[in-house]
């Protein structure tokens, strides 16, 4: 390209993400709405604290066996793009073409949009407005401040790599901090633990493991668990990936596992479930009862900095898709138009545009379950994707590329997990299924009427 301002121009150091951001950009995907609201409704058909917590750790397991995967697969295609890069190489390109479609709308617009909207709602109190709105309102505050952030990122992002990629690492670090201090901070209030005090196993443990509502929270835990594979979508853009990605997808899934493990322990420690069952703001309740009212807007200004970091991360992370189905499709070309800094700029705006238009017009209900099912079925086909890749790159040595540990035996785990997970989707409300798999037909119409335009 002839644009001075073209990736292959620039200078290679303003060009590649760090160790850090990398790992940072994968903590900061998976913390976010989900461990804040979800347990309010575990409880509801687990009053366990031992399940609750095989909950947890059986989500950190299917995230863990994933990110193996990805790693692998991401380290044999050594390009930028994530899904839509593996699904067309592996597969066909239509079918990469379909999942940046849906990447576009529900793994990185949707998610951001979903974000922004919890970011509005937590930050109510740091803010002063009610959440009391109008069911016909157009623009609520709470919208408004989503928005706000939404459009700040973006334009953080838009100058370029090394500064994103600094904020990033900034955000997540005091998102990390600020959760280590909510866990740890219980311990120096008195009377704090008015929770449950026994976390073992209970006569009824293995009944509630086995139980159709330990089905049905795995499904709402792994969307808190989503965003394990974030790094796979910067693998052309990270200093090197050999190394790099595999230690940011595997480390970045431990330490978010071990974090939620810790949080929702000091969730159940000190509420008791009645206060907690049915409510989707838990982190509030769990601050309010632990610091009383006056400590109502700390803890607001942290949950909300969390989701500011969740935000952020997938501005890094989705921009990248479109930027590389530009240099694939002569038709998008103009996404491939990049910043001085390095960073695909008409991608960032078309994204950011797209989830402020979800950010006014939809509901955070409305975009948690579709994404929900949607995601899983595209990670599922690339997890399935590696048999592929193993058999068809045999010549390829293994310091070129990061080998699975016990493989299969993580991709069975996770195609098992994530297969079980849409059939219980299916089962319980084959609607969410059917809208998620309708949103495909535009994605596979607009492949059509542009593959003439693929380059080779």
């Amino acid at each position: 390209m002839s644009n001075s301002t073209t990736t292959e121009q620039l200078p290679e150091q303003k060009l590649q993400y760090s160790k850090t951001a990398a790992i940072s950009v994968v903590i900061a995907n998976m913390i976010g709405t989900g461990v804040f609201t979800s347990l309010g409704f575990q409880v509801l058909g687990l009053p366990d604290a031992f399940t609750i917590m095989m909950l947890w750790l059986c989500g950190g397991v299917i995230a863990l066996c994933g990110a193996f995967c990805y790693a692998e697969i991401a380290t044999r295609l050594k390009e930028s793009g994530g899904e839509y890069l593996y699904l067309s190489k592996i597969f066909h390109p239509a079918l990469g073409f379909t999942s940046a479609w849906i990447s576009l709308f529900a793994g990185f617009a949707g998610a951001i949009a979903a974000s922004a909207l919890a970011l509005g709602k937590y930050s109510a109190p740091l803010f002063g407005f009610s959440l009391e709105q109008s069911a016909d309102a157009f623009l609520t505050p709470q919208k408004m401040v989503g928005l706000t952030a939404l459009v700040i990122l973006s334009l953080v992002h838009i100058r370029g790599v090394k500064t994103g990629g600094m904020v990033q690492t900034i955000l997540t670090g005091l998102k990390v901090s600020l959760i280590a201090f909510f866990c740890l901070a219980p311990f120096f209030v008195d009377s704090a633990f008015t929770g449950i005090s026994d976390f073992g196993p209970q006569a009824n443990s293995s009944e509630f493991i086995f139980s159709l509502a330990f089905a049905g929270s795995l499904a709402w835990v792994m969307f808190a668990y989503s965003g394990w594979n974030a790094a796979a979508y910067i693998a052309g853009n990270v200093e090197n990936p050999r190394k790099t990605l595999p230690y940011a997808l595997i480390i970045g899934t431990l330490i978010v596992t071990l974090i939620y493990l810790a949080l929702n322990a000091m969730f159940l420690a000190t509420t008791p479930i009645s206060a907690l069952a049915g409510n989707e703001d838990v982190g509030n309740i769990v601050a309010l009862k632990i610091f009383g009212a006056d400590f109502g807007k700390v803890f607001s200004g942290l949950f909300s900095l969390a989701l500011l970091s969740t935000c952020s991360s997938m501005i890094i992370a989705g921009p990248r898709v479109l930027e590389k189905v530009g240099k694939d499709y002569s038709f998008f070309k103009v996404l491939t138009k990049n910043s001085k800094g390095g960073t695909p700029t008409v991608a960032i705006i078309v994204q950011a545009s797209i989830a402020g238009i979800l950010v006014v017009f939809s509901t955070f209900k409305d975009m948690i379950e579709y994404i929900s099912i949607i995601l899983t079925f595209f990670s599922t086909l690339t997890v399935i994707g590696l048999f592929i890749l193993r058999n068809r790159d045999k010549e390829k040595t293994s310091t070129e590329i990061f080998k699975t540990p016990l493989y299969p035996l993580p991709a069975i785990v996770f195609i098992c997990a994530a297969g079980w997970m849409i059939t219980f989707f299916a089962m319980n409300d084959p609607m969410k299924l059917l809208y998620g798999f309708l949103s495909m037909l535009p994605g596979i119409i607009i492949y059509f009427f542009t593959s003439k335009t693929k380059t080779e």
